[in-house]
């Protein structure tokens, strides 16, 4: 799951009916949770906030702490803990106990659990379900190293001899996920290929040496394990370790362990102190504090980056896109904690002041920054911040510049040889299995003709067709009872060749190429009527173009301030993005400049016009 990097599309704080359908997912879930161990996990005064990646997922967590849960598809119906939840409290998961450290390797290294790796005890396999979240332990240790779902069920398990995969690893200990929480990152971590683990603090910072002993021992437990797997189906890492091997994996899991206690009390430590030092911050100051620091942000906004062109301006892009970037570092602003406790009304103070004006469009029931004042008192006197403007215009130009390289299209219309033409590919000795452009299928053709010597002796312009390219020219495209033509112009017979080869087409875009078979589709665009008289936009035929339709909906609904939505077309393979509103020729200029699409694989319908 957190395997490759994948970038957060989007981050935002959850609303309070968000909040409580979050927790109440989670106690349906993990019953055993109580309420008590979900609130110490996500306290109820604290901001929750949701990462939303391109994959699909989403995770959950304490807005400046840690990931807490992760939701695979999105949808809210397979949430995960992640591994510092389960640290926090690791009984809220049933579990699996692995047989020993050359197993718990693999675990952390991504791959999926298999029965023969698990410790079975006496009393038989629990019982379970497939699709229930389980957890992985290691022996002697009661955190976790890794989270994911049953591929089967207990009786099937037994039914199959307790073989095949037990688990599908979802998150583990030290995957991308767990990295890309700031101060628990670990560059060295290749050497997890040269050391037997036997828990969770099998990431020991010192990497072993390769001592002739290590690689002695190592390859008995490899020799040992496969005879193991032969002769009784199975894997027992701890009976394949010989004496000096096991001492010696003994003294690295005691300094390992070590290292995994320090990571556990780290992790709590650190989430108490950012979580101290949040309420520090928020507590020290006060509604006028609040107040003045949302004036100055403002002036500093009006002076910097809000433009007379961009009016009239969504309140809500004012407040996110302009005032925040302005506040001075280390301070949160909410606008909750002011005197004013709304946006609108904060905006409708500062209307009566006379330094902007603002109105409420009646429409989207939002406050609409109009004008603003630059001759009022408070904006002339008001001074910004020198900012290091050029370096950060300088970023955003080398940022959209690889930007528009990841997005820059480059379409090739490719041929192949068919059973029609295959006689003349064979001919001029011409691979059958190749991909060609069309000025280099025209070419063989012209080779086969200058070695039979076609050209007409008294017209040069013209070629004399004889039974072999006649036939991979005209063979079943001449209607029975016509005759077939003897000769043929050479203006015409590139192009008479190329429609009797096998159309495909390239389509490359950054570092990413495929070809298919056919012409090449075009993206459809159309807005028609809803009930109520509302419009809507559909943009269909998008991977054509190797474009992810939901990261498109995404830049869209910023774009155009709307709702967009991804849907399945019904009855066809792919998916279609859905944007409220007509804003046809705007999405089509969008695909045209942002993703370079030739006008004429655009096609543009639009069913409201009379």
């Amino acid at each position: 799951m957190f395997k490759k990097a994948v970038e957060a599309k989007a981050q935002q704080r959850l609303s309070g009916a968000d909040r409580k359908k979050l927790k109440r997912t989670i106690r349906d879930r993990f019953p055993r949770a109580s309420d008590a161990d979900i609130d110490a996990l996500l306290p109820p005064k604290a901001e929750i906030t949701v990462s939303k990646f391109q994959n699909r997922v989403h995770v959950y967590g304490v807005e400046g702490g840690f990931p807490l849960f992760f939701n695979v598809d999105g949808r809210g119906s397979e949430i995960y803990p992640t591994v510092f939840a389960l640290w926090e409290l690791p009984e809220m998961l049933p579990y699996f106990m692995l047989k020993g450290g050359e197993v718990s390797r693999f675990v952390i290294g991504g791959a999926d659990l298999m029965f023969p790796g698990i410790s079975v005890a006496a009393e038989g396999l629990p019982s379970f379900s497939a699709g229930e979240p389980w957890a992985v332990k290691v022996p002697g240790n009661p955190a976790p190293i890794a989270v994911g779902s049953t591929t089967m069920s207990s009786a099937e398990a037994l039914k199959a001899g307790l073989r095949g995969k037990a688990l599908r690893i979802m998150h583990y200990y030290r995957d991308l996920l767990w990295q890309s929480v700031e101060g628990h990152y670990v560059p060295n971590s290749g050497f997890l290929e040269d050391v037997v683990l036997e828990d969770p603090s099998f990431l020991a910072s010192n990497q072993p040496s390769d001592s002739s002993e290590g690689a002695t021992c190592e390859s008995d437990v490899q020799q040992s394990c496969v005879n193991n797997e032969n002769t009784e189906g199975s894997i027992d890492v701890n009976g394949a370790i010989s004496d000096a091997c096991a001492a010696s994996m003994q003294n690295d899991s005691e300094n390992a362990a070590k290292e995994i206690t320090t990571d556990a009390s780290d992790l709590k430590s650190t989430a108490n102190v950012d979580a101290a030092k949040l309420d520090i911050e928020l507590s020290s100051l006060s509604i006028e504090d609040v107040d003045s620091h949302l004036d100055r942000c403002l002036l500093q906004a009006l002076h910097t980056t809000v433009k007379d062109k961009d009016l009239p301006m969504p309140g809500s892009t004012l407040w996110s896109n302009h005032v925040l970037p302005c506040r001075p570092s280390g301070i949160t602003l909410d606008i909750k904690k002011s005197s004013h406790k709304k946006l609108s009304k904060w905006l409708q103070a500062k209307t009566s002041t006379g330094l902007i004006t603002v109105k409420e469009d009646k429409y989207k029931k939002e406050a609409m920054l109009i004008s603003v004042n630059r001759g009022h008192p408070e904006y002339l006197q008001f001074k910004p911040e020198k900012r290091p403007v050029e370096k950060v215009v300088q970023a955003g130009d080398s940022a959209a510049s690889e930007s528009r390289s990841q997005k820059a299209l480059e379409v090739v219309e490719v041929y192949k040889s068919s059973v029609h033409v295959n006689p003349i590919f064979a001919s001029v000795g011409a691979d059958t299995g190749k991909l060609y452009s069309a000025s280099e299928a025209t070419d063989i053709v012209f080779k086969y003709i200058e070695k039979e010597n076609l050209v007409k002796q008294t017209n040069k312009a013209t070629v004399v067709l004889d039974a072999t390219l006649c036939d991979a020219l005209f063979k079943g495209a001449i209607k029975k009872g016509s005759t077939y033509p003897t000769e043929i112009h050479k203006k015409d017979l590139g192009a008479t060749f190329i429609n009797r080869m096998q159309a495909h087409h390239m389509v490359t875009r950054g570092g990413e190429s495929v070809v298919r078979k056919g012409v090449l589709k075009t993206v459809q665009i159309m807005t028609e009527r809803r009930q109520g008289n509302k419009k809507v936009t559909k943009v269909s035929g998008l991977e054509t173009f190797l474009i992810d339709p939901e990261a498109l909906a995404s830049e869209l609904q910023k774009k155009f301030a709307c709702s967009t939505t991804v849907a399945e077309l019904p009855g066809k393979k792919g998916l279609e993005v859905l944007i409220q509103g007509g804003v046809i020729d705007d999405v089509a200029r969008h695909l045209l400049e942002q993703y370079g699409i030739p006008k004429r694989y655009i096609e543009v319908l639009d069913k409201t016009r009379k």
